[in-house]
This record gives C-alpha cells, sequence and structure tokens, in this order.
C-alpha cells in the first residue's frame, strides 16, 4: 500500500483534511489537501512515502497519474482588482459640465442613504463646485470623504438644500436615468401608471384618483390628480417648476388625458424662491374650470376653483365604508365642502343626510351632486354655517344624529402650532360626540400632517370625551386610499388620519 502525504493551507491559516480515496489497482492516495482562498494548490513534486512498495514500477506509474491530475486542476483565479471608482461620480465625471457636490457633515450620511429624499441644510457641511451650483441643477450628494452616496435637484433658497432622486446603490445598478432628469420623470411616471393600474385605477366606476404622491412615488414635490380626462398638475418645488414641459409630455402621453391643468402652490414656492407673479405668468388657465368625474359608482362635480386640486380623492376608500353603516341612519356631515360623505350616506340608503360648510360655492356644489346621482333631495339638506356654532345650537335643540362624520379643514400645517391645534381639534371633536346619540358613531379626521405623525389624535379624542362626559370606543383606523403611498423612509407623508368611533 502506498500513501501520499501532503499539507496545505486552508481559509487563512486553519488545515483541513479533504480525504480522496482514488482506487488505482491496489494503490490508495490520500491527500491532506489545503486551498488558501479557495485556491488549489499545486501538487509537489517531492513526495513523501510512507509505507511504499518497493516496486519501483508501481511508484514510476503514481507519478505519472499525480502527473496528468495535475493537468486537470483549475488554474487560480486572478488577483482582485483595485477597488473602482464609484459608477455614481465615473459618470459624473464624464458629464460635458461639471456637476457640484454637496458635501454632508460627519453623521448625517446614513439617515439619506436609508432613503431620506430631502437633505436639509443644515446636514449640508460645505459645497464643490465653480460656479456654484443654481436652483433646479442637479448636484452630487456625498459623504465626508467626498464620495457620492446619490444625486438629486438643488435649492439656493430651500431649507430643502436638496431633494434626492437617485441613491448611489440604484445608479450603480441601472444608470440609465443617471443624472438625466428627463429620463427619470419618464421612468418615474410611467412606474406611477403601472403601479395605478395594479391596484384597480381607473377603473369602470371610480376615474378620479391620485396618479403621483410626491415622495410616495419618488418624485418629491410634485402631486397629479386625475378626474377623467384632466390631469391637475400641483407643484410644490422649484424643480418642478424649471421641468414643466417635461413633467406635461409625460402625462399627456396617458391616454384617457385630454387636459392638464397646471396648479402652483404659490405660497410653499414662495419659499422655494419663486415670484408668485412670474408663476401666474406662467401658468395661464386653458383648461376648464369645471368637470365631472365618478367615484365608486358616484357622479361628482368638481371645480378646479375649489380647495386643493379641487377634489379629495384620499378619503375615497372611507367614504365607500360609511355607505355601508348608513342604511336607515340620519346623519350630519360637519365640514361637507361638496358632499362626498353624504352622498354615499344617501347612495347607502341613510333617512336622512344633514350638509355643513361655510362655503357657498362647495354647497352648491354638494346640492348639484345629489341631482346628479338622481338622489331624493327630500333627504338631504345643506347648510351654510360655522361648524362649531352649527352644533351649539343643535345641543341647545337637544337634537342628535345617528352618524356624525367631522373632516375639518387642515388645522396643524406645521409642528409650531400643534399645541393650540390640538385644543381646536379637542373642542370640536368634543362638540361633535355631545351631538352624537349615545350608541352612534363618530367618523373623525385629521388632514393635518403635524397631528398625525405625532400620534396625538387618538389623546386629542380622549380628551375631547372626557370633556364631553362620553365614552368612546375605536371602531376602525385609516388613511388614504392606496393610490396615495407613502415611503416609510419619508413619513412626514403620512398626513390623513380617519378614525370611527362609537359613542357611549
Amino acid at each position: 500500500m502506498v500513501v501520499l502525504c501532503s499539507w496545505f493551507m486552508f481559509d487563512k491559516g486553519k488545515l483541513c483534511l479533504s480525504s480522496l480515496s482514488t482506487a488505482y489497482e491496489n494503490i490508495t492516495l490520500v491527500f491532506l489537501v489545503a486551498i488558501d482562498d479557495n485556491r488549489p494548490s499545486q501538487i509537489p513534486d517531492s513526495i513523501v512515502w510512507k509505507e511504499a512498495s518497493s516496486s519501483s514500477s508501481i511508484q514510476a506509474r503514481l507519478m505519472k497519474w499525480l502527473s496528468c491530475s495535475r493537468s486537470h486542476l483549475p488554474p487560480p483565479p486572478s488577483p482582485p482588482l483595485p477597488a473602482a471608482s464609484s459608477s455614481l461620480q465615473h459618470i459624473a465625471s464624464s458629464q460635458p459640465k461639471g456637476i457640484a457636490k454637496v458635501i454632508l457633515k460627519k453623521g448625517k450620511t446614513q439617515h439619506f442613504k436609508d432613503g431620506s429624499p430631502m437633505v436639509y441644510s443644515g446636514a449640508v457641511d460645505r459645497i464643490i463646485g465653480r460656479p456654484p451650483p443654481k436652483t433646479g441643477d442637479i448636484v452630487l450628494v456625498a459623504d465626508g470623504t467626498e464620495k457620492p452616496i446619490g444625486w438629486g435637484l438643488y435649492n439656493s433658497v430651500s431649507m430643502f438644500c436638496v431633494r434626492l432622486m437617485q441613491l448611489e446603490e440604484e445608479a450603480t445598478r441601472d444608470p440609465s436615468c443617471t443624472l438625466d432628469m428627463e429620463k427619470l420623470l419618464e421612468t418615474r411616471i410611467n412606474a406611477a401608471i403601472e403601479l395605478r393600474r395594479r391596484v384597480g385605477l381607473p377603473s369602470a366606476t371610480t376615474n378620479a384618483y391620485r396618479l403621483i404622491n410626491s415622495e410616495g412615488d419618488r418624485l418629491s414635490g410634485l402631486i397629479v390628480d386625475v378626474f377623467g380626462d384632466l390631469a391637475v398638475v400641483a407643484s410644490s418645488a422649484a424643480w418642478v417648476e424649471k421641468y414643466k414641459s417635461q413633467v406635461e409630455a409625460c402625462i399627456s402621453s396617458i391616454d384617457e388625458i385630454n387636459h392638464i391643468h397646471w396648479r402652483p402652490s404659490v405660497e410653499i414656492l414662495k419659499e422655494e424662491g419663486m415670484d408668485a407673479a412670474d408663476l401666474k405668468e406662467l401658468h395661464p388657465s386653458t383648461c376648464p374650470q369645471r368637470t365631472k368625474v365618478i367615484e365608486n359608482g358616484i357622479s361628482y362635480a368638481i371645480s378646479l376653483e375649489g380647495q386643493k386640486t379641487g377634489f379629495y380623492a384620499d378619503q375615497r376608500e372611507n367614504r365607500m365604508f360609511l355607505s355601508t353603516v348608513s342604511h336607515g341612519q340620519r346623519v350630519l356631515d360637519v365640514c361637507c365642502y361638496s358632499g362626498g360623505f353624504a352622498l354615499n350616506a344617501a347612495k347607502g340608503g341613510a333617512m336622512s343626510i344633514t350638509g355643513v360648510d361655510t362655503s357657498l360655492p362647495a354647497l352648491e356644489l354638494a346640492r348639484e351632486n345629489i341631482a346628479l346621482n338622481n338622489l331624493d333631495p327630500g333627504k338631504a339638506s345643506f347648510l351654510r354655517e360655522d361648524a362649531t356654532v352649527f352644533m351649539k345650537a343643535a345641543l341647545s335643540r337637544k337634537e342628535s344624529w345617528d352618524i356624525v362624520i367631522l373632516d375639518p379643514p387642515k388645522l396643524a400645517p406645521s409642528r409650531k402650532v400643534l399645541q393650540s391645534a390640538s385644543g381646536m381639534y379637542r373642542n370640536l371633536n368634543s362638540l361633535a360626540m355631545k351631538v352624537t346619540r349615545r350608541g352612534g358613531l363618530l367618523m373623525t379626521c385629521s388632514c393635518s400632517g403635524a397631528m398625525t405623525q405625532s400620534g396625538m389624535f387618538l389623546r386629542t379624542l380622549q380628551g375631547a370625551a372626557s370633556m364631553a362626559e362620553r365614552k368612546i370606543t375605536v371602531l376602525r383606523q385609516s388613511g388614504a386610499g392606496c393610490d396615495h403611498p407613502i415611503d416609510p423612509a419619508y413619513p412626514e407623508g403620512a398626513y390623513l388620519s380617519n378614525i370611527l368611533l362609537r359613542v357611549l
């Protein structure tokens, strides 16, 4: 019997025995094989024999076999190449015009690498580039070593210095949109269209929906609502104004869109460094100011001169739920606007509906919508009155309803006013609970992002219940519909709270 012993190293210094037995006539070979970094070692020319046969012919035949085996070993892999420079940096260096670099402060990088799209000015250490970037320019965003982590659109005035559009990892994986805003817009808008198709929008019963939801669709500062063949663009970032023609071209490519109405958020754009007078000149109105849509089988006349984009598509799923619990109920819709909840209650078989709002144009739309759906106008009344005044007067008459909806306008536009707004929410909800019959339902809402994100809304409602000397139970909690996606890296995108309470 012949035994071959050969010792090598494996896995950075650890010895490992791999027994490989090969039948070669009456000879058994035992290899103590070692591999360094998974590279097969060369079989040495010098052989140490133990219990070797005296037959020289066997040794010769064995050496021949070993020589053949060695020839079949795979060649060692090439040594690793030095780390390549950032592909994003490489693409930027090939641009005909130099791209400025925004360097983040120490300790700030990870927050943005994790996906937060808004680089606030306090996170910026310095800006490299001559001449310095202008508002709307594409810039690289880099860590303290000047290695890019992504790219975005710069603003020299706003508290949001850069709106990140793409991270380094994504640019490496698919460089087709890297540093190309027009291509990125086309890609992201097409992705938004496909996402809405996947959740069934538009459909035979609904043609009013949100197509682009700012950060939720990775286009921070751009909102697009679709109302039938009309798209309303709400712009709240300077870059959106700069790329207006490209945005319109992408939206115009959608088959069912025939009109685009551009609606800049003037006050926000002032903070972005834009002049209000220039905005009015940029966006002369050429679209019809009224249109009709269908939502969950209910028709609505909407005015583009109304609040926000003209219609609150975010409450669609909550309105539909209300219709399922309204049969035979007396319903009060406070801050009813154009009658969204009221119409769903009527469609669900409510015994009577009362809508209250301070806007006369909104109330006219609500009455028109009752007629548009061939609903009994005798069952629905819409009153122009302040919500607090109306509910106090109802209490004095000892009047109550089976279901009350309270959907006030935004009371906390920022965290700075959250405490005072909490008091207003508490007072309104306390009155709403008092005009809800014991055992009845209160659907109460807040569209204030500061309130929703603070987690204070439920505590505020409990405070309202104590004021009203009522006991409440939460039956349902909801927010905006699925066409309003939220990026978890930007929780500020969650703004709507809709809570259904039983009031005892």
